[in-house]
């Protein structure tokens, strides 16, 4: 909550803190990201008539503007609320309940854990900004304003108060860390953002190199004379060498996202730790977690391992790194179960009774398939003639993944919880507790209508754009308005908790 700051009384507050000292230069910096490029191209083209001194006026005025950030910025505490005085001509009061926070995040680059400070964010549910973004607090400052939200705002006086040490729930050792980056695909994500960024600096670039590159190979391997066997071998090495490169950079990213990875437990709140260079330190309510994915791909059972990964509901603007998702980025099959009966001890997670869905329905996963096998098979006919027909071939696996996809869809529900079990390729394990609902959608589509089934679909906050949805679908007809009439009438007796 926001308000003017019109002479608030300040004995209700117990003694204010600024930022760090040193702040000013952190939002120097975040502010010289904004406008790095007019200042580039004012030094760059200013040359000569005297405009190349405009920069520098910018970059003083910023600095100006910082430490006016740094002597106007105070927060304190006043019984259970934070609050936060900021501005001197135009001042602004921001009164935090702490039961309001619901996120505390918590982030050092190199730059900060040289200076021994964290930049500190508060989140609330809903919303697209943060209660609050301090930067930058002390380290230790930092971790005393977690615990204090922690304990809604209840100060630790004697040594019977102290906070019982954090239980360590689970911890990625380098080994976990090198499969983290073997089973994700976060080199490709990051060549195809850079790709994608250069083609917009210069659109004829990737062409012009991978002409340049092309017409190289090509030149060399017609003044040597290879034939076929010697252009599939090299694809092949080609092809080789492209994957075991990306999965390499996935490694570097993810040694430099989960180094020292650990999920930890005090009270109430869990708290991740993470980051080789630049760490990361989230804490949330457990009882924020909205809805829960386990999931197992092809390499995660090759290394007998899954992960485990929750949506809460705090406010969201793309830094995902912030926010508490992942409980497990990796972790053996046992350890993800003893963790979610950790967590979730009520929902008897080892002993689900699965209700499995017919798996006569195999036709309607195959059918999505079809048009585009089909579609694909003309253009590369067209282009290549009968060897295009050779892309035919896919539908008989496709039809074989649909069947084992069917035959493994499976749903269940007990007092606390409803879980939906889909993939066979790739599986998944979506569910969330009962409490956490927020709304029942029942759809019939024509072929629904056909062949007398439904979809239920689940609700819940904190869902993010990508997450998989929590639904049923090939549900009979009338066992999916009995599922949605029992589900409405729980909801409508217990309050929903987030």
């Amino acid at each position: 909550m926001t308000t003017p700051d019109t002479g608030l009384p300040r004995s209700d507050t117990a003694a204010e803190h600024r930022l760090h000292p040193m702040s000013w230069l952190f939002v120097l910096l975040q502010q010289l990201k904004q406008f790095i490029l007019p200042l580039i191209v004012l030094l760059v083209f200013g040359r000569g008539d005297r405009n190349e001194l405009w920069p520098l006026i910018g970059v003083g005025v910023l600095v100006v503007l910082s430490l006016w950030q740094y002597f106007t910025y105070r927060y304190g505490v006043a019984g259970d609320h934070l609050v936060i005085r900021s501005g001197l001509l135009e001042r602004s009061l921001r009164v935090i309940p702490f039961a309001r926070i619901h996120n505390v995040a918590l982030q050092q680059s190199l730059l900060h854990r040289v200076f021994g400070v964290a930049e500190v964010r508060l989140e609330s549910a809903g919303g697209r900004k943060p209660e609050a973004e301090m930067r930058v607090l002390r380290l230790d400052d930092a971790l005393a304003l977690e615990a204090l939200v922690r304990r809604r705002g209840a100060v630790a006086t004697a040594a019977v108060d102290a906070e019982p040490a954090a239980d360590v729930l689970l911890a990625l050792s380098p080994g976990d860390v090198l499969r983290v980056g073997l089973v994700s695909n976060r080199g490709m994500i990051v060549v195809g953002a850079a790709a994608a960024a250069v083609s917009q600096a210069s659109p004829r670039a990737l062409p012009n190199l991978a002409e340049t590159v092309g017409e190289w190979m090509f030149g060399y391997a017609g003044e040597h004379g290879f034939g076929v066997g010697e252009y599939a071998a090299t694809g092949v090495a080609l092809a080789v060498f492209a994957v075991g490169a990306l999965r390499l950079f996935s490694i570097l990213l993810a040694m430099l996202q989960y180094y020292g990875f650990r999920l930890s437990e005090s009270g109430r709140r869990l708290t991740v730790e993470r980051g080789l260079l630049a760490r990361w330190r989230t804490s949330a309510s457990r009882r924020r977690i909205q809805a829960w994915t386990l999931y197992e791909g092809v390499l995660h059972r090759m290394l007998k391992r899954r992960s485990l990964d929750v949506d809460t509901a705090v406010a969201e603007d793309g830094r995902q790194q912030r926010a508490l998702r992942e409980l497990a980025p990796i972790a053996t099959p046992q350890a993800c179960d003893a963790l979610i009966d950790h967590l979730l001890p009520r929902a008897a997670w080892s002993s689900l009774e699965w209700r499995e869905l017919p798996a006569s329905s195999w036709w309607r996963l195959f059918l999505p398939s079809l048009p585009i096998v089909l579609i694909a098979t003309v253009a590369l006919e067209w282009r290549l003639g009968a060897w295009g027909l050779l892309a035919l071939a896919w539908l008989p696996w496709s039809a074989f993944k649909a069947r084992k996809h069917a035959r493994r869809m499976a749903w269940c529900v007990n007092d606390d919880v409803l879980a939906v079990r889909e993939g066979w390729w790739r599986r998944s394990w979506r569910f969330a507790e009962l409490d956490k609902l927020q709304a029942l959608t029942l759809t019939r589509s024509p072929i629904d209508r056909r062949c007398h089934t439904a979809t239920l679909w689940l609700d819940t906050a904190g869902a993010g754009a990508m997450s998989a949805p929590l639904r049923i679908r090939f549900l009979p007809e009338t066992e999916a308005v009995a599922l949605y009439d029992a589900l409405s009438r729980t909801l409508a007796r217990r309050p929903l908790r987030w």
